[in-house]
């Protein structure tokens, strides 16, 4: 199975990391309050940095490894250009 790792930008301009096997399916989970709790309170605003081609075992530690990162080095890694940039986003 292909997993993606992803972040999202929220309304409050934090970053959001996860994974999954389905980014629209999951994005809108997110956008609908059903996802994880991080998004009580916020709002995700665009899927801005998308890895596929994981194991769900590559994926969950890819995930730790954004997570650790400070929000400079994530803007860095968003806008590396390597990753393709999703257009994801609230209608």
């Amino acid at each position: 199975m292909n997993w993606q790792v992803y972040i999202i930008l929220c309304t409050d301009d934090t970053l959001y990391t996860g994974i999954t096997t389905d980014l629209p399916r999951r994005f809108d989970q997110h956008a609908a309050g059903r996802g994880a709790k991080y998004f009580r309170g916020r709002q995700p605003l665009q899927v801005v940095y998308q890895e596929n081609g994981h194991t769900r075992s590559s994926a969950g530690r890819r995930e730790l490894e954004i997570k650790a990162l400070t929000r400079a080095e994530k803007i860095t890694l968003i806008s590396s250009g390597e990753i393709r940039v999703s257009d994801f986003s609230l209608p």
